[in-house]
């Protein structure tokens, strides 16, 4: 031992290398372990961890002398290092080299140490710390030592324990690793042993606001995680740059040396120093670049929070200067929108010229989705003007999630996979990436960007103001790295592509790359935390490898680094940083697992014998020495041995075939090892010659055996080249082994061994006897006399084989090859193997002709002891003096004895008549072998049956039942007892196959009446009968009631059926409906107690019991199953191990459980003592006990425990229950509750809260006075105060009981180590049977705590008060009582006023609520005349429905507008193409009739990468044209795709089929929707959504609508809501309407129309209404546009004035020109206008630029010119977008976030128009589902056939979930057909559809999609306002749903001919030729771009080579494309 320190001894325990510290305490200075804290004089715990350490790491300082002590010389561990630096507060884990020996280190020497100390901060900290965190000390929690196993040896981990790593750096040279964390920056060597802490945060902060000194200016901060976003290392600065998510982003320096060093900080940053991203999830990615003068840093990131919109998504950035981290004058990726792009980087790469940025974007609006690129700047580009971009596309697969650069390459990860949760690994050549760069690059400087076809290649992206230009040829190279003139950013518009590699199952999330022995290696690491080494051999890369990194399930983060060694690879997961060895040759021990690695850094060094990499193998070079997997090399192997094997007796050569030997020196050489012995080896070629071991150096024959085999191994020096086996055999070893047939194994074995017949010998080689012959073995071939059948051997039993016992019997038996004796003499002998003996019998041979005998032993009577009736008993024959003759077989003689197994007369006569046996009555009657009973004892007839037991003993009067019989003499075969059984005088039937002779009868009884008794009787012929003494009863069991009469639907109830004589038969069995219900033993004469089985569905099943055949029913009270009961809360969720503790338990139907427990399942320790009883013990002994307890705790499978408690039912919805105690030394492993059958587990019925138990609490016994003995004096009034350990874990002070005596103490506080209570004022008296003193006691639960006894002491009398006391105390109190009164008045007052405010509040919110709510009365009454007025007009005009051919066109080729398919094939070409292309495409249409070719071309087309979801929905829709006329072809069609869809769902997850249109059996089951449900649509469904289309329109023009942002004050789209209160005036105007323009066409005389307008709308919105008004029942596209027309306001007879939306009288001011309205121009109420023809076109930038997309004037214009300071419009209200320009003048983000605070103060009290607008359109709304869901009105038969046609393939593919089947039938068709129809109504109507009606209907459209969705509709304070509309009718809309699924399934199924006949007249709707030839031939040029594919597909199948199929494709082609020749 040594003292290390004051009071710390560091020692070793005798004879181990095991270290331990201690601390000495006190004056008694007696040690004590280091765990427990310091005290006052004693030893830190740091100290003697520090003592540890230099005693185990300095342990080899010494040899032999473990105690000495040396300098520390390496790094400290965390302990050590935490205690110096006192910089941390949490614990962290890492390897630590442990000494075990002199100068050794431990092999296993990885050492997790932790402990817990005390720490004090340092006081000085910046800025950004928690308050709490500048004061004081923190506890650092480390794990005790733990060493790891030696298998983690190989890779070093360190992590640390409740902080999660986001990044890592490596320092280059020295190799230090950084990780930056949650709060923290780690240091770690290059082993990973922690070396510095640095503490980051959590801070103070809040993302909307700017970095701050004073808290007050940001009030909404508070603590925040402060995670690491960058961290990079700058070489030259030796500095660490980390970047943290807080304070929006700012870096910080810190030194590299110690990172716990902090070198700079911005203590007030400007905008320019707002670097990383400042929410999670954004990616930030960055460089150290090295400029000239000093490190530059470039920083990529996405968008993210308030305050980062100003922050360019690519910087260049200065790393010292007076603002390090500034942009100010370096390069900024200018982004226009930043909303449009949105980049997300992937990664950051540099090589020697170019940094590399790896990002996903978007475009502008014109490219909405997401694509990958790569970006490349110019190292020395510090201005960004050599920024050029190109996509990147992997071919086939999705976006890019990891980057690498590897040698010449950049390696992406892209997402593969239908749902991108897999990958793919593309490489893309450097080069070609570069020349791609390049040629956008030259193309911007000097083309404009255009490519030589004119097309657009490059341009420049991100919004800026820069444009491509045309520079110089020269230019590029003039400006390699571009300059200030040059266009910048450049984007290139062709992508760069590769093919994938490989593809993973997951995807991948990191990826680093290597160079090492002249091959590439990839790292990949996926998001479960898999790493996967890569070989990349050329175009392909294999994973050779692939291990789990830490946690599975956690991603491996895409700082992927690999040491500057290339030796090791740091991988990062958010617990650990991991070491691993990039090639693990050394762990791989021999060549087959070197190999089979297939790792391509390794190869087996043969001469070396071991796994390395090729530089350490030293004659590499050299053919055969180094083998490597993919050169196709193989293991040296020994490939052949001659002999194979050699006889042990003597030595020889041995010649070994070894392919591929390498060549060695003159000097060196090979040698054999047999085992432990040597021999040279002789080279020759690819053999070697060795020599066998002499006998005596080889080992014994192992123990049963008859050769030893020994590895024959080839060496080389000590090193072991190729083994294989060898075996020396021994032939005397063979025969012994084998008694039986010694000759027969000798010359059968495998070795050459041969027999001596005459003396007994088995031998090698000719090693016989002189003169004696020899039997050779069946291995030679050149001999007669060989093999198993030339031996001398007993054939086998001549006769008898069956002897009986006691009669004397002579046996023989047949031999063969007996001539290799040559005729000499010899006696011969039998011999039996008998039961504990073995008789020899003297035999004799008598020879037959040729070499066959007869051995004739000796005849003998045999007595063995027989236990069974016949014997098996071994013979064998011997000659001469113990020489045995081989067995051919195994020989038996079977010994058989009559009289076993036969012990009753019946059963004698019933033997085998071979056997001989008779029932002999002499001497004692028994059964006997004929011969052996004399002739006058046989008894011919057996005597009376005998009958002993019946079972049961009553039955029903209706028979049928199975009644057992037993006894003896019952029979010797079942024809004696067929008709012999009757029981109580009647019939009884035996069941032949159920009976047993003589021992057992079973029958069925008959019929008989009730209470009919009497006795069994046999009678068998020719014997009197056998009459039983028991009686059976015929009695008729009844039943009468049952208890309880309901019960879970879930069973387990337990049920007592009451009745009478239920004890009747003996196969009762109870049911309960159509269910069992088992029964519960005994059962009784007036009860049956079963319990229920689980059922289907609630309600009333009838209970029935089945006695035999018969069976009762208890018609009066059935059994009712209810609903489950349901959990919803419980609580509390913790109690102490004792139990004990009230559970609160809420639910439903809970009354119906009968048995209720709260359980917990137990894994149980070694020592844990627990009260056991049986697990199933039977819980009534008899009919009259009573049922037992329940159990406390019961044995389960796996040595668990189940302890339970029984639960109260305090009524439907609360259960009591108390918690079950649990051991001490058993670990809780599951708590829920049983509620009959229904078990719910405790998290699921508290909402996720997992039941906890706590450690049972301790509390101190109450001190005494007088001893231990005493009791404890308490004085009255005064508090008790208990001490104690973990008194609060479990259980609150409301529960605790405390007792003194009889009286209750009243808990006022209970702490964790503090309880107190408050006494009886009064003495209570003792509790029972506690004597005299008051016992205290405490109790938790079911934990009872006596602390002692407890004494009260007797006040004093007190001496009188004095009367000057008793004044002032009266005055005092007067004094107090006068404040009292003044502080109640005023307090009164207060109250009263604050009444008066509420009641003030509720008035106003009651007023608002009548306001809207006669609002929404009034504008329904409106609305409903004017929807009156409108169905009069529809009476006379119609609907304006689109006719079908428009109708069908527009669903099937949505994107195409007006212009769809177009007949062009007349116009195609010349005169004399034009009849060769018509018939190719007749002859397309005819193939298209082959379902093989139409099902081959859409399976061969999707199965196209480049085939894309439009090109597929495009070809769907071609196809539903062209089979237009063929729709029964076409439903054949959809429906085999459709099957194939399910198939392939089913596989994968059955509910996602159907969600999306991604194949073309979903485009095609939309379009045929729409075909079969046109007429659904104009008869039932159309009018209802027109009315709701003219009533949304109505409503919306009723209220004013801003013309340049598109609010409206009504609207239920709340992004479309006015919010802004606007004065308006309704106006009537009477428009003049006749002929000509501004008329219908149908009107011949003028007339005076009046039309509904506001005076605040814009004079196109009043055009819009007039036209609604004049040409109200024409169709939209037969009506002139609004912007062809003029408004002219007409005044008396000359007075015209033209109205336009801008002209000279538009009023502007600040650049903003407000519209004209009728307001503008005082138009007055009643004036006369008219629409008159357009004559120029003057009408303002809204007339020109938006007249042909936006009729409605609702869209936002452009500024008038592109120039600074250009005109804005506006209408009602100004948007409160500013030009970018404006933006750029704010000084700084503080402005811009004052401008956002004031802009997010929206008037919420606005959306009661939402509501109004809502209850107005709400009849409309439900007339509208109501129509589509078919109430009262028949299904349409397509929905009905589509919806069988669903359910049979839910059937088909066992799909009982109705869900999915929910799924699949309202994707089919509510969402996919009638969704679409509510959003786009122009699909079927010829009207207009301005943006805010497309809103509204857009809301509607929701709520339908709502309510058709499985899942429960939950709204709450956050849910969207367009939900919180509809939130209460989504569930009734819901339910309609339900019953429109339920009414289809229930309705009668649509006949196959009435589905066809609906088709077949659908199919001539529409029959336009030239457009379905034009179908045919869009079709063809997508058969012509997969032309290959397609005919390869169909030649490969076979039917259709003989359909001949690709030749009529072939055919098709020639015709169109107008390649056929006239011969």
């Amino acid at each position: 031992m040594r003292r290390v320190g004051r009071n710390c001894i560091v020692g070793r325990e005798a004879g181990t290398h095991s270290w331990h510290c201690q601390l000495l305490l006190g004056p008694s200075q007696e040690p004590r372990p280091a765990t427990q804290p310091a005290q006052p004089g004693g030893c830190h715990p740091c100290h003697c961890h520090r003592a540890l350490e230099l005693a185990a790491v300095a342990h080899h300082g010494r040899e032999g002398d473990p105690d000495q002590i040396l300098p520390h010389s390496q790094g400290l561990n965390a302990v050590s290092s935490a205690c110096r630096r006192g910089h941390d507060n949490a614990p962290y884990s890492h390897p630590v080299p442990v000494t075990t020996a002199p100068g050794q280190l431990n092999p296993g020497g990885v050492c997790h140490a932790a402990r817990e100390m005390p720490l004090l901060l340092p006081s000085a900290r910046g800025p950004e710390m928690a308050p709490w965190c500048l004061l004081g000390a923190r506890l650092l929690l480390v794990m005790p030592l733990l060493c790891l196993p030696p298998a983690l040896t190989r890779a070093h981990r360190f992590s640390a324990p409740n902080t999660t790593l986001h990044h890592l750096a490596l320092a280059p040279g020295q190799g230090a690793l950084y990780v930056g964390a949650v709060n923290r920056l780690f240091q770690l060597s290059p082993e990973l042993q922690l070396e510095s802490v640095a503490i980051t945060g959590p801070v103070l902060d809040s993302p909307d606001c700017v970095p701050f000194r004073d808290p007050a200016e940001c009030p909404q901060a508070q603590l925040m995680d402060n995670t690491n976003q960058l961290l990079l290392v700058s070489g030259r600065a030796r500095e660490l740059v980390a970047c943290g998510q807080v304070r929006q982003g700012v870096c910080e320096k810190r030194r590299l040396e110690d990172v716990a060093e902090l070198l700079y900080r911005a203590e007030d940053p400007g905008d320019g120093q707002f670097v990383a991203a400042n929410t999670l999830g954004v990616s930030t990615v960055g460089l150290v670049v090295s400029g000239p003068d000093q490190d530059l840093l470039l920083v990529a990131r996405g968008l993210a929070g308030k305050l980062s919109a100003g922050v360019p998504p690519l910087t260049v950035r200065q790393l010292a200067g007076p603002q390090p981290f500034s942009s100010e004058g370096l390069g900024r990726l200018v982004v226009g929108d930043l909303s449009d792009y949105n980049n997300s980087y992937v990664a950051a790469l540099a090589d020697a010229q170019s940094a590399y940025f790896v990002f996903r974007r978007r475009g502008d609006r014109a490219q909405a989705e997401y694509r990958s690129y790569v970006a490349r700047v110019c190292l020395r580009d510090a201005n960004l003007y050599s920024y050029v971009e190109v996509p990147l596309s992997c071919r086939g697969h999705g976006l890019v999630q990891a980057a690498a650069l590897a040698p010449g390459a950049l390696l992406g990860a892209f997402a593969a996979g239908p749902r991108g949760v897999q990958a793919a690994l593309c490489a893309f050549s450097l080069a070609e990436l570069d020349a791609s760069m390049e040629r956008a690059r030259r193309l911007c400087y000097t083309a404009g960007g255009r490519g030589p076809s004119g097309a657009e290649e490059a341009t420049v992206e991100y919004g800026v103001t820069s444009r491509c230009v045309t520079l110089p040829p020269d230019s590029p190279e003039s400006y390699p790295c571009g300059d200030e003139h040059t266009p910048s950013p450049i984007a290139g518009r062709q992508p760069v592509e590769a093919g994938p590699l490989l593809q993973l199952e997951h995807s991948i999330s990191a990826v680093a790359a290597l160079q090492a022995d002249g091959q590439t290696i990839a790292f990949l690491g996926d998001v479960r935390g898999q790493l996967h080494k890569v070989f990349l051999n050329g175009t392909q890369g294999q994973v050779y490898h692939s291990q789990q990194v830490g946690t599975p399930g956690s991603a491996i983060s895409p700082d992927l680094l690999v040491d500057s060694s290339g030796s090791h690879l740091y991988v990062l997961t958010s617990q650990q940083v991991a070491r691993i060895p990039v090639a693990a040759c050394p762990q791989l021990p021999d060549c087959s697992s070197c190999l089979q690695a297939q790792d391509p850094l390794c190869g087996w060094c043969v001469l070396q014998g071991r796994c390395t990499r090729k530089s350490q193998c030293r004659r590499a070079t050299q053919p055969n020495q180094w083998l490597w997997t993919y050169e196709n090399s193989l293991c040296l192997h020994i490939q052949s041995v001659l002999p194979a094997y050699h006889p042990r007796q003597e030595q020889g050569q041995v010649t070994l075939l070894v392919p591929r030997l390498p060549t060695l020196a003159v000097d060196e050489y090979f040698h054999c090892a047999f085992g432990n012995y040597d021999s040279l080896a002789h080279v020759e070629g690819p053999q070697l010659a060795c020599v066998t071991p002499p006998q005596d150096q080889l080992p014994l024959n192992p123990p049963g055996t008859d050769h030893i085999t020994l590895p024959l191994v080839l060496m080389f020096e000590d090193v072991p080249v190729a083994a294989t086996n060898f075996s020396f055999y021994d032939c005397g070893a063979v025969a012994a082994l084998e008694a039986a047939a010694p000759c027969h194994a000798c010359v059968g074995s495998l070795w050459r061994c041969h027999w001596c017949p005459q003396s007994s010998q088995c031998v090698y080689g000719e090693r016989c006897p002189e003169g004696e012959r020899t039997i050779y073995s069946t291995q030679e071939v050149d001999t007669q006399v060989r093999g198993p059948q030339a031996c001398p051997q007993v054939e086998g039993l001549v006769g008898p084989l069956l002897v009986p016992v006691g009669w004397e019997s002579r046996l023989a038996l047949r031999v063969q090859n007996l001539q290799h004796f040559q005729g000499l003499p010899a006696s011969y002998h039998c011999w039996l193997e008998l039961p504990g003996q073995l008789q020899r019998l003297p035999a004799s041979l008598e020879e037959v002709a040729g070499d066959s005998g007869l051995i004739h032993c000796q005849a003998q009577q045999f007595q063995p002891s027989m236990v069974q009736r016949e014997l098996p008993v071994p013979i064998y024959v011997t000659r001469g003096e113990g020489q045995r003759l081989d067995n051919a077989r195994t020989l038996h003689v079977t010994l058989y004895d009559c009289a076993v197994g036969h012990p009753d007369c019946s059963h004698c006569q019933a033997a085998n008549g071979s056997l001989g046996c008779l029932w002999c009555s002499h001497g004692q009657p028994a059964c006997r072998y004929g011969p052996l009973c004399p002739p006058g004892a046989v008894e011919p007839l057996c005597p009376t049956p005998r009958i002993e037991t019946v079972e049961p003993l009553t039955g029903p009067p209706e028979g049928g039942l199975v009644l057992t019989i037993q006894g003896s003499n019952l029979g010797r075969d079942f024809a004696d007892v067929q008709d012999a059984v009757s029981v109580a005088g009647r019939p009884c039937r035996p069941e032949p196959s159920l009976y047993r002779i003589s021992t057992r009868i079973v029958c069925v009884t008959s019929p008989a009446p009730n209470r009919t008794m009497g006795p069994i009787q046999v009678a068998i012929k020719g014997r009197p009968p056998g009459i039983s003494t028991q009686y059976f009863t015929y009695q008729d069991p009844v039943l009468l009631s049952l208890s309880p009469q309901r019960g879970p639907q879930a069973g387990g109830t337990q049920l007592t059926i009451h009745g009478q004589h239920l004890q009747t038969g003996g196969n009762i069995s109870a049911f309960v409906g159509s269910q069992p219900c088992p029964i519960q033993e005994p059962v009784c004469p007036e009860a049956i107690v079963c319990h229920t089985m689980p059922q289907a569905i609630p309600g009333d099943a009838v209970v029935r019991v089945v006695f035999g055949q018969a069976q009762r029913l208890l018609l009066a009270s059935p059994f009712h199953y209810t609903a489950n009961p349901q959990l919803v809360a419980a609580e509390p969720s913790v109690s102490f191990r004792g139990g004990g503790r009230l559970i609160r338990v809420r639910g439903t139907s809970l009354d119906v459980v009968q048995q209720p427990l709260l359980s917990v399942w137990l894994e149980t320790s070694e020592g844990a003592a627990v009260k056991l009883q049986a697990q199933d013990p039977t819980p009534r002994s008899g009919c009259k006990a009573p049922a037992a307890a329940p159990q406390a705790c019961i044995k389960l499978e796996r040595g668990w425990l189940q302890c339970s408690s029984m639960c109260s039912i305090n009524s439907s919805t609360l259960l009591l229950c108390r918690s079950p105690a649990v051991p001490d030394m058993a670990s809780p492993r599951r708590v829920f509750f049983s509620l009959d059958n229904v078990h719910v587990d405790f998290a699921s019925a508290s909402g996720g809260q997992d039941f906890l138990y706590q450690p049972n609490p301790r509390l101190t016994p109450l001190h005494r006075e007088g001893g231990p003995t005493g009791p404890y004096r308490l004085k009255p009034g005064h508090v008790l105060d208990v001490e104690g350990e973990g008194l609060n874990l479990a259980i609150s002070k409301e529960e605790v009981r405390v007792h003194i005596g009889d009286g209750e103490c009243l808990v006022k506080t209970l702490t964790l180590t503090h309880l107190y209570c408050e006494p009886p004022p009064r003495v209570p008296q003792p509790s029972n049977g506690s004597g005299t003193l008051l016992q205290f006691v405490v109790q938790m639960g079911n934990v009872r705590l006596a602390l002692g006894p407890v004494q009260y002491e007797v006040e004093p009398v007190l001496s009188a008060f004095p009367v000057e006391a008793q004044v002032g105390l009266g005055i005092g109190a007067a004094l107090l009582i006068a404040a009292v009164f003044l502080l109640t008045l005023m307090y009164r007052h207060k109250s009263k006023q604050a009444l008066r405010d509420y009641q003030k509040v509720l008035v106003q919110l009651e007023s608002l609520e009548i306001g809207v709510g006669d609002q929404c009365r009034k504008e329904f009454t409106d609305l409903m005349t004017e929807m009156t007025d409108l169905s009069s007009d529809l009476e006379a005009s119609g609907i304006p429905f689109v006719d079908y051919r428009t109708y069908a066109e527009r669903v099937l080729f949505p994107g195409r507008g007006g212009g769809t398919l177009q007949p062009a094939v007349e116009g195609l070409g010349e005169e004399g193409h034009r009849a060769p292309m018509h018939q190719g495409l007749m002859q397309l249409s005819n193939l298209l009739n082959s379902k093989l070719f139409l099902l081959t071309l859409i399976h061969t087309l999707e199965g196209q990468p480049s085939f894309s979801q439009r090109d597929r929905c495009h070809v769907a829709s071609l196809l539903s044209l062209a089979l237009h006329s063929k729709l029964e072809y076409l439903t054949e069609i959809m429906r085999t795709l459709l099957s194939d869809l399910a198939s392939h769902y089913v596989r994968k997850n059955p509910k996602l089929m159907l969600r999306r249109t991604e194949t073309m059996a979903e485009k095609l089951l939309t379009n045929w929707v729409s075909i079969c449900l046109y007429a659904f649509l104009r008869e039932v469904a159309g009018e209802p959504m027109y009315m709701l289309l003219r009533a949304i329109q109505y409503q919306v023009d009723k209220g004013p609508v801003d013309a340049v942002t598109g609010k409206a004050k009504r609207t239920l789209n709340d992004s479309r809501l006015l919010r802004e209160d606007v004065e308006f005036r309704a106006l009537t105007l009477m428009v003049l309407a006749g002929p000509g323009p501004g008329g219908p066409s149908r009107s011949n005389v003028a007339l005076h129309i009046p039309t509904r307008v506001l005076d605040t709308d814009t004079i196109t919105q009043v055009k819009e209404k007039v036209l609604d008004q004049i040409y109200k029942g024409t169709p939209f596209s037969q009506r002139p546009s609004a912007h062809t027309l003029d408004l002219e306001w007409r005044s008396g007879l000359a007075g015209h004035l033209t109205l336009s939306d801008e002209d000279v009288t538009s009023v502007t001011q600040n650049r903003w020109k407000r519209l004209n309205t009728l307001q503008h121009y005082k138009v007055p109420d009643g004036a006369t206008v008219r629409l008159i023809p357009q004559l120029h076109n003057g009408g303002g930038v809204i007339s020109q630029s938006l007249a042909p997309s936006c009729p409605s004037g609702e869209n936002t214009p452009m500024l008038e010119d592109s120039e600074e300071g250009g005109i804005r419009l506006w209408h009602l209200v100004k948007t409160p977008e500013e030009p970018e320009v404006a933006k750029a003048r704010r000084s700084s983000l503080r402005d811009r976030d004052r401008e956002r605070v004031r802009a997010k103060a929206i008037p919420e009290i606005y959306l009661t128009r939402l509501l109004s607008m809502k209850g107005t359109l709400q009849k409309f709304v439900d007339d509208t589902f109501q129509a589509i869901l078919s109430v009262n009105r028949p299904v349409p038969i397509a929905v009905k056939y589509l919806f069988d046609f669903l359910d049979e393939l839910a059937e088909k593919h066992s799909i009982e979930d109705p869900e999915t089947l929910h799924i699949w039938k309202t994707n089919s068709l509510l969402l996919r057909f009638w969704v679409n129809t509510l959003k786009n109504p122009q699909l079927i109507f010829d009207v207009r559809v301005s943006d805010n009606v497309d809103a509204v209907l857009a809301v509607i459209a929701q709520t339908f999609m709502d309510s058709c969705t499985v899942s429960e509709h939950k709204v709450g304070r956050d849910s969207p306002v367009n939900k919180l509309l509809y939130a209460r009718e989504i569930p009734r809309y819901k339910q309609m749903v339900e019953r429109y699924y339920s009414d289809i399934r229930q309705s009668p199924p649509a006949s196959y001919q009435e589905m066809n006949s609906a088709l077949t007249e659908l199919s001539g709707n529409y029959t336009s030729a030239p457009h379905c030839l034009q179908a045919l031939q869009e079709l063809y040029t997508h058969i012509h771009r997969y032309y290959d594919q397609i005919i390869g597909a169909l030649e490969e199948d076979p039917v259709g080579q003989k359909m001949q199929l690709a030749c009529r494709l072939q055919q098709i082609a020639a015709l169109v494309e107008n390649k056929v020749t006239d011969l």
